[in-house]
């Protein structure tokens, strides 16, 4: 295992277009850390510097205490995996995975003792002497990984390898790298855009925007008290209900952010009131889509069996203790600032 620790990392292309910015972070010994932002944020370049697939501009890389800014990738104790499978067709799931070895001049029977161990992690014991046209999407990445593990790196890097796969497999696979986490106890590193991934892998996310880091947190400390507009509006699914005008000044915000989960609906009397123009109905949930005269839109968390139609009017109180507030500059305001607002109200 190995921490990884960044220090004033900067990376310009072609000398004028910079994508990450004089950025700092310690990704800590034995965690699965989620680097995690909308497309062009400078995550997947991020992963390459530690990778040493791309060249640092400026700062300082370390993987297990020692320095490797300028250190060729083989020299990292890191093994990466792509969002391709970037397996050899002609080759068997066995060869696949020990083919770095074989490189490497392990001794066959070291080899075979790897390659056992790899498959019997990744349930691919019955699939070795298979070729990659003869195996799923899911079970082609899983070679992939075995390929990565019989390295057994200090470091583990993913650049989102399940963008390929069904929503179904990426659900499965999902599981199935949490749980190989837990067995493998090894620092991993791992790139999505998709921010449920991130919130359902991670035992500490950071969200990057714009080639600067925005929060790093647990998931539910990035969920429960987003320390920014953009982490408030990125992290949640669906989004947090972000409110602007007289009702956010009236809470002492520029932005007032309340998720959908945390509106309580009535029919008699609210705080806002609202029409309903759609609801979506998901099995145990349904998430009612209002417009108020009062706040503009807003998405609503209901149960599954909620008897709501379209053009129905409901009364929303929010609960106030879980309300966000903004200042103009998207940076959250003290926690007693909505209820030193409310009280001078």
């Amino acid at each position: 295992m190995a921490e990884v620790t960044l220090v004033e990392i900067e990376k310009t292309f072609r000398g004028k277009t910079t994508v990450i910015s004089n950025l700092d972070l310690e990704i800590e010994d034995g965690s699965f850390t989620v680097l995690v932002g909308p497309s062009g944020c400078g995550k997947s370049t991020l992963l390459r510097m530690i990778a040493g697939l791309e060249t640092v501009t400026r700062g300082a890389i370390s993987i297990g205490g020692h320095d490797v800014t300028t250190a060729e990738p083989s020299d990292r104790d890191i093994a990466m995996v792509f969002q391709s499978y970037a397996l050899y067709p002609h080759m068997t799931v066995a060869r696949n995975i020990d083919f770095g070895m074989r490189l490497a001049k392990i001794p066959a029977q070291e080899r075979q003792a790897k390659v056992d161990e790899a498959a019997k992690l990744l349930n691919l014991e019955d699939l070795l002497e298979r070729k990659p046209a003869e195996l799923s999407g899911g079970q082609r990445q899983r070679v992939a990984i075995g390929r990565a593990i019989v390295r057994n790196p200090g470091v583990f890097l993913f650049d989102e390898p399940l963008s390929n796969l069904d929503a179904a497999l990426r659900n499965r696979m999902r599981v199935e790298l949490a749980e190989l986490h837990q067995r493998l106890d090894t620092t991993m590193v791992y790139v999505t855009h998709d921010q449920i991934e991130a919130m359902t892998l991670a035992d500490r996310i950071v969200v990057l925007n714009a080639g600067k880091v925005e929060q790093v947190g647990a998931p539910m400390e990035l969920y429960q008290r987003p320390e920014t507009l953009f982490v408030a509006g990125f992290i949640g699914s669906p989004k947090m209900n972000l409110i602007t005008g007289a009702v956010a000044e009236a809470y002492g915000a520029e932005t007032l952010g309340i998720r959908p989960e945390h509106i309580e609906v009535g029919h008699d009397r609210g705080e806002w009131r609202g029409r309903v123009r759609v609801v979506e109905k998901l099995g145990s949930d349904a998430f009612a889509y209002v417009d108020s005269e009062e706040v503009g839109a807003l998405t609503v968390r209901l149960p599954g069996d909620v008897d709501i139609r379209s053009g129905d009017i409901l009364e929303l109180t929010p609960r106030h203790e879980l309300l966000h507030p903004f200042d103009q500059q998207g940076l959250r305001l003290p926690d007693d600032a909505v209820a030193n607002a409310r009280a001078i109200a």
